[in-house]
C-alpha cells in the first residue's frame, strides 16, 4: 500500500482547526475527504497514548469508509500539571469540546496547585501524533512536539483549542496570535507531519 502513491485520502477528524491545518500540509494533487462527507462520528479513544488514539482513529475512519485515513490525535502536557490535560486535552473542554472552558479549567488546576503560578514559567509542550492507515494496517505512524509555556491569560483569535494560551519558547506571542501561515510551519503538528510525509 505505501509502494504506490495515494491520491485519496480521508482526514479523520471532525474538528475544524485540525482539519483545515492538515490540509495546508498536504501535498495539492491529493484529494482530501473529511470526515462530515461521510457523516461519520468519532470512535471512542480508549488508548493510553497519543499514538495509540491515532492509530484507533486512522483505522475506524478508513475501515468505515474503505479510504486511506490521515488521523491526529494531539494534546498539551503542562509540567506543573503532572502533564495534563495530555490525552484528555479535548475531554476538558467537556462534552461539546468547549476550549474556552477547558483553558478556563487549566487556570483553576494552576491556581489551585499554585496561586503565585503567574510569576514562574510553567513549561508545556504540543504533542501531535499523526497516523496513516488502510483498513486495519498501520502504514505509519509519527509524533511531533513543540516545546513552550502557558501565557497568564489566553490572548489572540487565531488557531484553536489551547493555542490563546500556550506561547512556544524563543517566542514573546502565544499561538492564538502567531499568524497561522507561520504556525503552520512550526508547530507540532508539523514536527509530525515532516516525519510521515514521505508515505504520501
Amino acid at each position: 500500500m505505501s509502494k504506490q502513491k495515494i491520491n485519496k485520502l480521508l482526514i479523520g477528524t471532525n474538528n475544524k482547526g485540525k482539519l483545515r491545518e492538515i490540509k495546508n500540509l498536504l501535498p495539492k494533487n491529493i484529494k482530501v475527504y473529511p470526515t462530515s462527507a461521510f457523516n461519520l462520528s468519532s470512535p471512542i479513544e480508549n488508548g493510553k497514548t497519543f499514538k495509540e488514539n491515532s492509530l484507533i482513529k486512522s483505522k475506524y475512519f478508513s475501515k468505515k469508509t474503505g479510504l486511506t485515513c490521515l488521523a491526529d490525535d494531539s494534546g498539551l502536557e503542562i509540567d506543573f500539571l503532572n502533564k495534563n490535560p495530555g490525552i484528555y486535552s479535548a475531554r476538558w473542554g467537556g462534552r461539546h469540546g468547549d476550549f474556552s472552558k477547558a483553558i478556563r479549567r487549566v487556570y483553576r488546576q494552576l491556581n489551585k496547585k499554585d496561586k503565585n503560578w503567574k510569576n514562574k514559567k510553567i513549561k508545556a509542550r504540543f504533542i501531535c501524533a499523526l497516523s496513516i492507515s488502510y483498513l486495519n494496517k498501520k502504514i505509519a505512524c509519527a509524533l511531533g512536539k513543540v516545546e513552550g509555556y502557558i501565557s497568564n491569560e489566553p490572548r489572540g483569535k487565531n488557531g484553536f483549542g489551547y493555542d490563546p494560551i500556550f506561547i512556544p519558547l524563543k517566542k514573546k506571542k502565544t499561538f492564538g496570535e502567531i499568524k497561522p501561515s507561520e504556525k503552520y510551519k512550526m508547530d507540532h503538528r508539523y514536527q509530525a507531519f515532516k516525519k510521515i510525509k514521505k508515505f504520501l
